[in-house]
């Protein structure tokens, strides 16, 4: 049997989906509405008492992390598996004592357990299977790939008409003529089965109302589309990690199946920062960096008509895991493999790189990918200051700083007291944001975001 591996109440908290979720888990995280709760491998599980007759049956599978619950509530994790962690993180002198004392798990808990266990299974023999026997119908594939590329094409043929008619009638007065036609754009770009091009068509409408100097975030974001487009028309010139990055952003996936069938990546992920945002889908995005390589990964995970995404991991622990990146010119997102174990988390801040490099490293990501819209840093010695403008984030030395991104890090500031952090950030062109901190006084992460 697997050993569990207690997390911390803050890294429980940070599985929220969202600040009511994370209210009422809190609210419900003490022993009395709870019977039958246990632990056992990496299994928790209890009952709690609910508006109805019969208790919720809720149980954590901790190795996923995975969630049951028969409450109706379509967020995961729900209240009542946030409550159960919280008093599994109490340890072994809290409500839910170690394995072994309290003896096995309930049938419900035991079934469910060994249901998913056989489905990973299943997915790693059919992920060999597929590297075996290589893709399937690949000539089918082809002509279904060709029909949409055609489709693409004149879609990035048509939006270069549009954008040389949006130049010609003059940037300065795209605020006049409203939303509207962008909105019209978009809907012809995904006509043209390219979402990848109508994101970013509707993101350059956002810009007239956004104020300050619009008019020179406009020319930029329309150069970088006018280049998107006809680095996809002129594509058959290209470097094939070039091509992969243009087909990316236009709007082309690959099937994670797929991706797992080829190599992977094996490694100890620590997980840096999870969070969401939220447009027509959920997306939550986790950071992860393999210790040994400093190698970063982008897991995303989506949810959509209301419901939260399903993968959540705690901030701070360690997965063992392999995982398969998307191909692109800058290898950053990535599937995760179905076979991953949690481990404790590591008994040191993580070591980071000075700011100066960072930068360096950031422009020669946007030299690969130009349209990449966050770049993942994990800096060390460094302290928020305020800026003449906006706040930064400086070293030690005071030689290199980086404007912060969104309003004032009011919690970074606080952890920091003056003194130096290790600050996970993403570095964008409004500048870094800031997801997670260490502190010299402990290696337990703290999340930053406000």
């Amino acid at each position: 049997m697997e050993t569990e591996t207690r997390w911390t109440v803050d890294q429980v908290l940070a599985l929220a989906p969202d600040a009511a979720s994370r209210k009422a888990g809190a609210k419900l995280a003490s022993p009395a509405p709870w019977s039958g709760t246990g632990a056992a491998g990496t299994a928790v599980w209890g009952l709690c008492r609910g508006s109805g007759s019969k208790p919720y049956q809720t149980a954590v599978d901790t190795r996923g992390p995975a969630y049951r619950c028969t409450c109706p509530s379509r967020k995961f994790p729900c209240k009542h598996a946030l409550a159960l962690l919280i008093l599994w993180a109490g340890g072994a002198e809290g409500p839910i004592a170690a394995a072994g004392a309290a003896g096995t798990e309930p049938e419900w808990v035991e079934q469910w357990v060994s249901a998913r266990r056989k489905k990973e299974e299943a997915a790693a023999a059919a992920a060999g299977a597929a590297r075996a026997a290589g893709p399937a119908a690949p000539e089918a594939a082809r002509r279904r790939a060709d029909r949409r590329a055609v489709r693409v094409e004149g879609g990035a043929a048509e939006l270069e008409q549009r954008l040389a008619d949006l130049l010609r009638g003059g940037l300065a007065g795209a605020d006049r003529a409203g939303h509207r036609a962008f909105e019209e754009t978009a809907a012809r770009m995904v006509d043209a089965q390219a979402p990848g091009l109508a994101s970013r068509v509707r993101e350059l409408g956002t810009i007239p109302a956004s104020g300050g100097d619009w008019p020179s975030r406009m020319l930029e974001e329309t150069a970088l589309l006018h280049l998107l487009a006809r680095g996809f028309l002129g594509r058959e010139g290209l470097p094939g990690p070039l091509v992969d990055t243009l087909r990316a952003r236009v709007g082309f996936t690959v099937d994670s199946a797929e991706l797992l069938a080829g190599p992977t990546v094996p490694g100890r992920w620590l997980v840096l920062a999870q969070y969401d945002t939220t447009d027509d889908l959920t997306t939550r995005r986790i950071w992860l960096r393999d210790g040994a390589s400093g190698r970063f990964a982008l897991v995303l995970s989506f949810g959509a008509a209301g419901r939260s995404p399903q993968l959540a991991f705690p901030v701070g622990v360690v997965l063992e895991a392999e995982l398969a990146y998307h191909p692109s010119a800058v290898p950053l997102r990535a599937a995760l493999g179905p076979h991953r174990t949690t481990t404790a988390s590591p008994a040191a801040v993580p070591a980071g790189t000075a700011i100066g490099p960072a930068l360096d490293a950031y422009g020669a990501a946007l030299a690969d990918d130009p349209w990449m819209d966050a770049w993942p840093v994990l800096l060390s010695g460094v302290v928020p200051i305020p800026g003449p403008d906006r706040w930064q984030l400086a070293d030690t030395a005071g030689t290199d700083a980086v404007p912060l991104a969104g309003p004032a890090p009011w919690r970074l500031a606080a952890l920091s007291g003056g003194h130096p952090l290790t600050v996970f950030a993403e570095l964008t062109p409004a500048g870094a944001k800031p997801l997670t901190a260490w502190s010299a006084d402990t290696p337990a992460p703290t999340p930053v975001l406000p």
